[in-house]
């Protein structure tokens, strides 16, 4: 079927800090806080629980530290802070001093935290571990966004992100200038490399009856069909296929195969894409490409909890 700009919005998305449930995103961090004072996962238990370094000090009062950036980056997780400081206490406060979605420099204050010294001590590890992996999906993001340059090419996440993070992650692409795929296998009938393997739909024929199936089965979801070969595109096409997925093609056949695409399917790149790739095939300009590296290989951001 011919390509319809009026899917835009069903193909990407940007996850917004308000879609996300804040009941689970509170369950996510009790169970990290489990984790670290009582021994959650173990089957054998510590015999006293809780966090005695910090037990020791007695009585300390109140205290203000700065979450302090110590390179530059792009932020994110920030409201996720005060769902932490709420897990821990309470009592605590927090006053942001830059939003998600910043670039920022090294030694940027990101925000202000006040409370009992000791809820501050015992919650620092945790706030700094979801701060910074967040703070890093979105500054590996950034980095490949500005690959693409002034390519009409939208830069999209995968499913290959932490267990129980997607959310959070995907939240953090968006802040980085990327867009969300689909984010689970529940909104897109994405048919891949495997699926055609298992039903034995290597020939065109079979190729196009299992694409047609899939339209029938859930007409009210886009259909996406990774394919590895040129031959594969028309059949693709011709069974109405929404997206079809390019997967580590070489750069004179994406540059046919995009060619073939351009009009009648939305196209996707995959495979191979880093860095140095990607200023090529923005070159190129097929409509998305794809990269699992903005999750699975970004490096955390560098970020301290400073007392004042």
């Amino acid at each position: 079927m011919p390509r319809d700009p009026g899917q835009t919005h069903r193909l990407i998305r940007r996850l917004r800090w308000d879609e996300l449930d804040r009941d689970w995103l509170r369950n996510l961090v009790l169970l990290a806080r489990e984790e670290d004072l009582n021994g959650g996962g173990l089957l054998d238990k510590p015999i006293r629980p809780g966090d005695p370094s910090t037990e020791i000090l007695g009585s300390i009062g109140r205290a203000r530290a700065q979450c302090v950036a110590r390179g530059k980056m792009v932020v994110a997780g920030l409201p996720l802070v005060e769902i932490i400081l709420e897990v821990f206490g309470g009592t605590c406060r927090v006053q942001p001093r830059v939003a998600d979605g910043d670039s920022v420099s090294a030694g940027t204050i990101l925000a202000e935290l006040e409370g009992p010294a000791q809820d501050l001590l015992t919650a620092e590890r945790m706030l700094l571990n979801f701060f910074q992996r967040l703070s890093g999906v979105a500054t590996q993001t950034h980095l490949y966004v500005q690959a693409l340059g002034s390519s009409p090419t939208r830069l999209l996440d995968t499913r290959k992100t932490t267990p129980g993070f997607r959310l959070l992650e995907k939240y953090a692409v968006g802040q980085g200038g990327g867009y969300n795929h689909r984010l689970g296998l529940y909104d897109r009938i994405m048919v891949k490399d495997n699926h055609l393997a298992a039903s034995g739909a290597s020939a065109a024929e079979r190729l196009t009856d299992l694409v047609i199936r899939a339209r029938q089965a859930r007409p009210d979801l886009l259909v996406e069909v990774e394919v590895d070969h040129l031959s594969q595109i028309q059949p693709v096409l011709q069974a109405g296929a929404d997206i079809v997925l390019l997967d580590n093609f070489t750069l004179p056949q994406l540059r046919e195969a995009v060619s073939l695409l351009r009009g009648k399917a939305w196209s996707e790149v995959s495979g191979g894409v880093n860095l140095q790739t990607l200023p090529l095939i923005g070159e190129i300009a097929p409509d998305f490409v794809s990269a699992g590296a903005l999750t699975h290989a970004a490096p955390w951001a560098d970020i301290g909890l400073d007392w004042r």
